[in-house]
């Protein structure tokens, strides 16, 4: 069976004005993890959605691995939701990047604070008790990520790929395989570790997990390589 590589971005720059780029850390995950595969498999295509870290961390990779990948093809689909706007949408005052730098900095562990809120902004946008709020609901976010999914493998027509996502359209496709509820998906995005790889195998009409966020590249190499956020 052919395989499917879902890999989570390096870690992005939390509290940065461009939280889209990696930071030096995410940069150093991807090019572990390119020299990771580089002894396992060479993707036969590339995919990923079109957000800065999804192309840095197939940049990082592709350094890490050492020889010529194939170009990443960009599929929109595999984007992440959008965080900021399901993050005001619980907390309105955080719209001012200002305001919830001041509210976190209160906090000794700003970034488990933001965890916490996150959690909690992401379970009411995905309850479907708000969906006139959202520009884009939660189901909405299931079908698009499914579809470039699907789409991807009748593509890859029976060969190897890696997917440059983020830890959402991960947490989607495994509730597909396995058939969970939403909010045991919700569960599973929570503690998917970036540069972390999910493996699908696929054939003909079948897709079956075979692998859920494997970062033992990082533990390997450095322990301190893994974060979450």
């Amino acid at each position: 069976m052919a395989k499917v590589y879902l890999v989570r971005h390096g870690q992005a720059s939390f509290g940065k004005e461009n939280y889209d780029q990696l930071s030096p850390r995410g940069w150093e995950q991807g090019r572990v993890l390119g020299r990771w595969m580089a002894d396992k498999d060479e993707p036969a295509a590339i995919f990923g959605g079109d957000l800065q870290r999804h192309r840095e961390t197939v940049e990082a990779i592709a350094a890490g691995f050492g020889s010529q990948l194939p170009d990443m093809q960009v599929a929109p689909g595999f984007n992440e939701f959008d965080h900021v706007s399901v993050v005001s949408r619980y907390r309105p005052e955080w719209s001012d990047r200002e305001v919830m730098a001041r509210d976190l900095a209160a906090f000794p562990k700003p970034a488990a604070a933001f965890q916490q809120a996150f959690v909690k902004a992401v379970r009411r946008w995905a309850s479907g008790d708000y969906d006139t709020e959202y520009s884009e609901t939660w189901r909405d976010f299931q079908t698009r990520v499914l579809t470039a999914f699907e789409e991807m493998i009748e593509y890859a027509d029976g060969g190897d790929v890696l997917v440059s996502t983020s830890g959402g359209p991960i947490a989607v496709v495994c509730q597909y395989l396995l058939g969970i509820n939403d909010e045991r998906t919700l569960g599973l995005n929570e503690v998917i570790a970036n540069t972390s790889v999910t493996r699908v195998l696929y054939s003909a009409g079948r897709r079956s997990l075979s692998v859920f966020n494997n970062y033992s590249h990082l533990e390997a190499e450095d322990p301190a390589l893994v974060t979450f956020r």
